[in-house]
């Protein structure tokens, strides 16, 4: 018998392993553990049944449960969801299945992730997508990294309005390597023009900006290209994808890496995760994308087919030719995000991109007009916006919190001499009456 196999039964066993690991009894092996956690000590219920156990937890979450009114954002976005989007993702071909490493049995998978990227493409004006990424913060990171490979430079300049958790992803992925990171300081006149242009120079690998940026503001960024490219340094952005049903494309501006999250398209908020990350690039970087991409073919008798084209995964090439370690590319969640694009269409998708930006407009308007409060932006923002307040931010969010509003996030935090300031998200979920209690009750807890 093995020892995997055996399994101490009778008082003489017992005694015999303790005596073994030196421990004189079942007590002493376990008197580590404080009384009051050990087994039988934890005051539990009686077994139940499923039904009375299902109402037990349903009584118990009502307790957590309060209505909030949602203006925050900061790169997670409450979106409505169509309804096929769950049911599609929902069937079991697609979230029980697994890297599709043998074609002539996954062509299912290989075919949602090469329309996909079809999609990928299609919302960024880019010319290539991989099969995606973790999230929003890696994927930007993952296009730093590109940039290095491709120019063989170690200079990367960051704008300042970049979201501040991207920027600490890609300090964390930058720390053991030779790489000089540059930031430059927040603008409410857009990307940091100015500061950029005088760091660049033949040494800059790339320039990351973000639009719309952090604070809401949309920029066209063509200008920042030709000077990016002027200095043989590339251009990358990270992008709300949304927004990219009324904004200018990334590659009609001039941008070569594109990056973003993919939580708004179709992927609830689940605190925070799951989601994924999308990345796109010009034809000529193809081989430079981390990941997977999925590539269409025929087989022998000329039938369309669907293959892993290219995976310079290291789990596949020698580590030190890999463009990347990563080894999940979340496709259910990217699957998610395809079937959202799907189900309400170029058309759909354009008016969603409408109805947030007017509603923002709406509601930076009213708020704008409350008493003590300006708008910090002095660029066009497409639906979030920053406010710049009478006092500090993080209490006027306590108390609109406790009002069941959960009014926006406070910049104090990230941006130093911004504890004043409030990004407000408004999406195509707000209504005009939950804009106008936002009002009502910001200027409340302002001067009552």
């Amino acid at each position: 018998m093995s020892g995997a196999d055996y399994c101490p039964n009778t008082p003489g066993e017992i005694l015999e392993m303790l005596d073994s690991i030196g421990v004189g009894s079942i007590e002493e092996l376990f008197e580590v553990i404080p009384p009051e956690l050990r087994a039988g000590s934890l005051g539990l219920p009686k077994g139940m049944s499923e039904f009375e156990t299902l109402r037990r937890m349903q009584g118990l979450a009502e307790k957590n449960s309060r209505k909030l009114i949602h203006f925050i954002g900061g790169g997670f976005y409450d979106h409505f969801i169509p309804s096929v989007v769950n049911h599609m993702a929902g069937r079991a071909e697609f979230y029980t299945a697994y890297t599709p490493y043998q074609a002539e049995c996954s062509q299912g998978t290989l075919q949602a992730l090469y329309e996909y990227q079809t999609a990928i493409c299609a919302l960024t004006g880019m010319e290539a997508s991989n099969a995606s990424l973790y999230d929003g913060g890696t994927a930007l990171a993952e296009a730093a990294l590109m940039a290095l490979r491709i120019t063989g430079r170690n200079r990367l300049i960051v704008d300042g309005a970049v979201n501040p958790f991207y920027r600490q992803i890609l300090r964390t992925y930058l720390k053991n390597l030779q790489v000089e990171l540059v930031e430059t300081t927040p603008s409410a006149d857009g990307a940091g023009r100015e500061d950029i242009r005088l760091h660049v120079d033949d040494g800059t690998a790339a320039v990351i900006l973000q639009n719309p940026n952090f604070f809401g503001g949309i920029d066209n960024l063509a200008d920042l290209a030709e000077r990016t490219h002027g200095a043989g340094a590339l251009l990358v952005a990270t992008v709300y994808p949304v927004s990219l049903g009324l904004v200018k494309s990334p590659y009609e501006m001039g941008v070569d890496i594109v990056s973003g999250d993919g939580q708004s398209l179709g992927n609830p908020l689940s605190f925070g995760g799951p989601s994924f990350g999308f990345i796109a690039t010009r034809r000529e970087y193809i081989r430079s994308l981390p990941g997977r991409i999925v590539g269409e073919t025929v087989d022998v008798e000329g039938k369309r087919g669907f293959v892993l084209t290219l995976q310079a995964r290291e789990q596949h090439i020698r580590r030190h030719k890999a463009t990347s370690n990563i080894c999940s590319n979340q496709s259910l969640c990217a699957l998610r995000g395809l079937l959202f694009l799907c189900s309400i269409g170029k058309r759909g998708f354009a008016e969603l991109a409408t109805l947030n930006r007017d509603k923002a407009e709406y509601a930076k308007g009213v708020l704008g007009g409350v008493r003590g409060i300006s708008v910090w932006n002095r660029t066009p923002t497409f639906n979030e916006f920053t406010l710049t307040l009478p006092q500090d931010a993080r209490k006027v969010v306590e108390k609109l919190l406790s009002r069941g509003i959960a009014g926006g996030v406070p910049l104090g935090d990230w941006f130093r001499g911004m504890e004043q300031c409030l990004v407000v998200t408004v999406t195509e979920k707000r209504s005009r009456e939950e804009i106008d209690a936002l009002a009502e009750n910001l200027e409340d807890a302002l001067w009552s």
